[in-house]
């Protein structure tokens, strides 16, 4: 049983040329080993961390496949249904694991989680 929640919301896009959403998914994997309960959020263009079939750009980790992993390992993962349909994605376009979600579970989360940060 987790001691402490963490909340983490992912709102860039993957691939953006930076290394934020590979950051918010190793403090995901880092809080997790520590005992601490975590969930993910993706918004906005970060809803394209879930996204099946996207390739990584040279020299660059799996993102998709590393929430997977965090998936698999314990954390919650949802995704914006509302920030896919304005996308113009398909759930079905979405990797195994990670479920639907809205607003209002937004702000469940939120406001039962210990420690929320926004990537």
């Amino acid at each position: 049983m987790a001691n402490s929640s963490l909340l983490v919301i992912i709102s860039s896009a993957p691939y953006d040329g930076s290394d934020v959403v590979w950051n918010a998914l190793r403090l995901a994997k880092t809080a997790m080993e520590s005992g601490t309960g975590v969930k993910i959020f993706l918004i906005n263009s970060g809803v394209d961390t879930g996204r099946k079939g996207i390739v990584p750009p040279e020299n660059y980790f799996n993102l998709a496949e590393m929430l997977k992993e965090t998936a698999i390992a314990g954390a919650e993962v949802k995704f914006c249904k509302t920030c896919i349909d304005r996308c113009g994605i398909g759930t079905g376009d979405m990797i195994d694991g990670i479920k639907v979600g809205s607003m209002k579970d937004l702000h469940g989360w939120i406001m039962a989680s210990d420690k929320n940060v926004t990537f």
